[in-house]
């Protein structure tokens, strides 16, 4: 049986609404992102705690000083990354699982790593409660997952010093990479796309702030 308050599971389906109404007057476009976001419990991935707060436009704290990122933040990064049924996409950090059960939600064949053992296995439990089929394996996100590649498309959910060379070798030609790139206090999303053998162009898309990218291409720990 759900440990959640009945009362606040029959509210979650309008909150749900609203916050979908709140991305797209903020600029959230993309139709099948938006349904996706309508049609996912992120209670589901916080703790009990925190249900009250599920539907906030903000960034939630989550196990191993870690957070589950801001609705908005999940929504631009999956907007941006123009996730298309049936692509392979790999992520960078699972933290919570949220962002990448909307990754799959699109159709998406998901490889999703994360450094903290412990996450991955709760993301993992909550994924599959949900019917999402994503690999999650646990180690060094920033030198990537190379069997499952080439990737179409790749998301960073934590923030690099600069882009990952292994990741953007892991890259499919014509695959997109999202991605924060900055100090450890803030950063700037980059959306880098591969055009050639040894060829990238990138966009800055603006100021952005996420917890470290930890790993031999990242921060050190």
């Amino acid at each position: 049986m759900s440990s959640r308050p009945a009362r606040q599971y029959s509210s979650f389906e309008l909150q749900r609404q609203q916050l979908v109404a709140l991305l797209s007057s903020r600029g959230i476009h993309d139709a099948q992102v938006l349904h996706a976001m309508s049609c996912i419990p992120r209670e589901v991935f916080i703790p009990p705690a925190l249900y009250t707060r599920a539907y906030e436009d903000s960034a939630l704290p989550i196990d191993n000083r870690q957070t589950i990122s801001q609705p908005y933040t999940v929504a631009l990064m999956t907007q941006l990354l123009q996730v298309q049924a049936g692509q392979k996409i790999l992520e960078i950090g699972t933290g919570s699982g949220y962002q990448a059960a909307v990754i799959a939600h699109l159709g998406a064949h998901v490889v999703s790593i994360e450094r903290h053992a412990i996450l991955s296995q709760k993301a993992r439990t909550a994924l599959q409660q949900l019917g999402y089929n994503v690999v999650c394996r646990i180690g060094d996100g920033t030198i990537g997952y190379r069997e499952g590649g080439p990737y179409d498309g790749i998301i960073i959910t934590a923030g690099a010093p600069d882009v990952p060379e292994p990741l953007a070798k892991q890259l499919a030609i014509g695959g997109r990479m999202i991605v924060p790139i900055g100090t450890l206090e803030e950063q700037r999303l980059y959306t880098v796309i591969r055009t050639g053998e040894e060829t990238w162009k990138a966009e800055d898309v603006g100021p952005a702030k996420f917890v470290p990218l930890i790993g031999r291409s990242g921060w050190n720990e």
